[in-house]
């Protein structure tokens, strides 16, 4: 059984990120509370990936926060990283299972009802569920689903799941009352004055919205 923890899901944006770096601002972030930390840059080269995937993970390293490398299963090989997150549109999650082996963390994004429900939970141990809101951080985002969308994905939906799309703090209650186990921001922490306390901001959200 993998361990892993998706109530604060950060997605690295290396614009936003641009004033720190994504290095500084997961170790902010993390150190805010963060609890899984996403490589996401999909203008890099697969040697840039391994090179800022490396520094991530020596940032991270005696932290429970788990790295994640989006879409580029070379680099998450190389990295030895804690996961890979792939799109629909990325590769097939069987193929991707197939490479990274069977102990690495593998999310798969989906948009629709239809693509909830068809996760294999012997493939995918977690789907990212939106976009919930319409985000500028991805110009190419689906159309938004709502919190009355989230819920009915996340019911169908036969793995943990993380909501995205546009949240921030004051969405945590809707978002884990929908279903989700947790939330996935980019905005919301990269390229703020402080990432640390802007996701000490959120997880203080999420624990207040606990039951």
């Amino acid at each position: 059984m993998k361990s892993f923890d998706l109530s604060l899901y950060l997605v690295l944006d290396p614009v936003l990120c641009a004033g720190i770096g994504m290095v500084e601002t997961a170790r902010a972030a993390v150190a805010g509370g963060a609890t899984i930390v996403q490589l996401r840059d999909k203008h890099a080269s697969t040697s840039h990936m391994i090179e800022t995937g490396r520094a991530l993970k020596q940032a991270l390293a005696g932290t429970k926060a788990r790295l994640v490398i989006n879409d580029d299963v070379d680099a998450a090989i190389a990295i030895e990283a804690d996961g890979l997150h792939i799109g629909q549109d990325d590769m097939d999650a069987r193929a991707a299972r197939r490479l990274i082996g069977p102990d690495m963390i593998l999310g798969l994004s989906v948009e629709t009802e239809a693509l909830a429900a068809a996760i294999d939970p012997g493939i995918v141990d977690y789907a990212g569920i939106g976009p919930v809101f319409a985000t500028p951080t991805k110009p190419d985002h689906k159309q938004p689903i709502g919190f009355a969308g989230l819920a009915r994905m996340v019911d169908l939906c036969p793995v943990p799941s993380v909501a995205i799309g546009g949240l921030k703090a004051e969405h945590a209650a809707d978002t884990l009352l929908a279903g989700a186990d947790g939330l996935a921001v980019v905005s919301a922490i990269c390229g703020t004055p402080d990432p640390q306390a802007a996701a000490a901001d959120i997880a203080r959200a999420i624990r207040k919205a606990r039951p």
